[in-house]
């Protein structure tokens, strides 16, 4: 067969969307998308839900007329600071309700947002602020500190208390909260007096009256956020995302989540309760969980940490329907003793995201608590979700079919040609949701965007495969992608079979640069407590001789006390690799 066919045969494959057929009854490839702003959407969920909850905070209720009154006065009291529309505004804060005013507001001031991780350091924070173009920082008082040793220059500082926003017998309880955080982690727990030349979030709220400016968006140009994403080195990078691209992420998602294969496990507008543990500041929680729930008029349960006692007693203090979480926490929930007090099975649905879930996670979590996980991948360049199992009709092992109005296809990383079904290759993705590129970065923007007929594609970095009905598997990322001998091994594989040792608890793969093989298979573990210092090297290299072929055998163990992590749960391969290189 000619070369050129079987290319264009390849490249129809995906056009042509065979996951299509297991798209629910009623489900259209392609929804309806409004043309508007992030302003307009939140407006309307206001003037639609009304007196209706809107979020909870520890016992604490607001409604959506009360959030909208308090978004305009603080809108309001922006445009008085002097943001205009284009400014840079960052929030930099745990979750909370302020975080939600304060989004919103600086959007209705016209701002752009940039939202800073609150275990950023300053070295971190300075690069963020000052690669934005930061003019105005919203900040958690105890977080404050970090900010200052940046010697940024700021327009505007203002400053809000975690506790502001709880009921009087929880305030105590707000402080202890934020502050175990930091003593856990080391960091300083510095507060600041109201002396300070700096705004305060609550005074202006107070003191300005509800009169927001009416600023003209064009949804398809003009940028809402800024989210920061790793890159392979360097520094992270600003991801450029409009309006529409939040409004299509946020539609098309409620429209895949509208239908289901089982009656009754759709989700509804105006009906849904949402456990909010996943960090607003990263794009899975703001984007699938703070701003699709608000203008689904969802109910949000919010909390500023993880911790797996008070979310097992929202679910059935509040009725928590909808859950969505990453694979660290229901590794952690498959080992908690109070995790059956919950009856999950009344859920609608139970959702994974921002990393790979293990298979052993999910049959583990199914045979303890007798539903599924639906997992789901999403990336910062795609505004969140591009792929969901299903509703009733969820793979073990994949991540899904595309959502509405998304094509995806998988290309050979090198010749950039379309592959066959069954083979992996670099998933590519093109639709609303997709950003407009890389902020101040047009050499990191044109890497990352690849023309075919054409159509520009994203190129996600992820590599997968697709099985013939149209459902993605992945595999790893490109980058960490170890090249042995010429052999191809997937990092995540080989930590998928250490783990599987029942004395290993975690693992982290990594290539270590060789020049007679290219690069050596690294294994960093950390042993059950119970194991430390009773499983040698040997031992743990023989276990893999058995379950993989000879050339993903890990070369070198390092055994640790932890593995390093990103903030939402993923294992950081990228400090590893730093830690060689010095």
């Amino acid at each position: 067969m000619n070369s050129e066919v079987k290319k264009n045969e390849n490249r129809n494959i995906y056009l042509k969307k065979p996951w299509l057929k297991f798209y629910p009854e009623g489900l259209a490839a392609n929804v309806d998308i409004p043309n508007i702003s992030l302003v307009e959407a939140f407006d309307d969920a206001v003037m639609k839900w009304k007196n209706k909850t809107a979020i909870v905070f520890y016992g604490k209720k607001l409604d959506y007329v009360e959030i909208g009154d308090k978004v305009d006065r603080f809108a309001t009291a922006l445009c008085e600071l002097g943001v205009k529309k284009g400014d840079k505004v960052a929030l930099y804060m745990l979750n909370c309700p302020q975080f939600l005013i304060a989004y919103f507001a600086a959007l209705k001031a016209g701002a752009v947002l940039t939202t800073i991780s609150p275990v950023y350091v300053t070295v971190e924070i300075k690069h963020q602020l000052e690669d934005s173009g930061t003019e105005t920082l919203i900040c958690q008082d105890i977080l404050f500190d970090f900010v200052q040793k940046t010697n940024v220059k700021l327009k505007n500082v203002i400053l809000t208390r975690i506790d502001e926003y709880l009921p009087k017998v929880k305030k105590l309880l707000g402080k202890t909260i934020l502050k175990s955080i930091y003593q856990k982690m080391e960091i300083p727990v510095v507060e600041i007096d109201k002396t300070e030349d700096v705004h305060w979030f609550q005074d202006l709220i107070k003191n300005t009256a509800p009169n927001p400016p009416k600023i003209e968006f064009e949804p398809k140009e003009d940028l809402a956020v800024l989210p920061y994403t790793g890159g392979t080195t360097g520094l992270p990078k600003g991801v450029m995302l409009t309006h529409f691209n939040i409004i299509a992420d946020a539609t098309i998602n409620q429209a895949f989540w509208s239908f289901s294969f089982e009656e009754g496990r759709n989700l509804e507008e105006g009906k849904e309760v949402m456990a909010a543990y996943l960090p607003f500041y990263h794009i899975f929680g703001q984007v699938t969980v703070m701003i699709t729930g608000l203008v689904c008029g969802y109910k949000l349960v919010i909390f500023t940490t993880p911790d797996p006692d008070d979310i097992l007693k929202s679910i059935g203090r509040e009725g928590v329907t909808f859950f969505l979480g990453v694979p660290s926490l229901y590794e952690l929930l498959n080992d908690y003793e109070k995790t059956d007090r919950v009856d999950w099975k009344r859920l609608k649905f139970v959702f994974s995201g921002a990393d790979a879930l293990l298979d052993d996670t999910a049959k583990n979590w199914e045979r303890r608590v007798g539903t599924e996980i639906y997992e789901g991948l999403g990336l910062s360049e795609t505004s969140s979700g591009i792929h969901v199992n299903p509703l009733g009709r969820r793979k073990v092992g994949s991540f899904g079919i595309p959502l509405p109005n998304t094509t995806a296809g998988l290309i050979d990383p090198e010749t950039e040609e379309f592959v066959p079904v069954g083979e992996i290759g670099e998933l590519i993705v093109k639709g609303p949701e997709v950003t407009k590129g890389y902020w101040n970065n047009p050499e990191e923007t044109g890497e990352a965007f690849m023309q075919m007929a054409g159509e520009e594609w994203l190129k996600t970095g992820d590599l997968a495969r697709m099985d013939e009905e149209g459902y993605f598997y992945f595999y790893d990322r490109k980058k960490d992608l170890i090249k042995y001998k010429g052999y191809s091994v997937f990092a995540r594989e080989v930590e998928d079979v250490l783990k599987s040792h029942p004395k290993i608890m975690e693992a982290a793969v990594i290539g270590v640069p060789d020049p007679r093989v290219g690069a050596n298979i690294k294994a960093a573990v950390v042993m059950e407590a119970d194991a430390r210092g009773k499983l040698s090297e040997e031992a743990i290299i023989n276990y893999c001789k058995e379950k993989l072929a000879h050339y993903k055998v890990p070369r070198i163990i390092e055994f640790r006390g932890e593995i390093p992590k990103t903030d939402v749960g993923k294992v950081s391969r990228r400090e590893l690799r730093e830690e060689i290189e010095g």
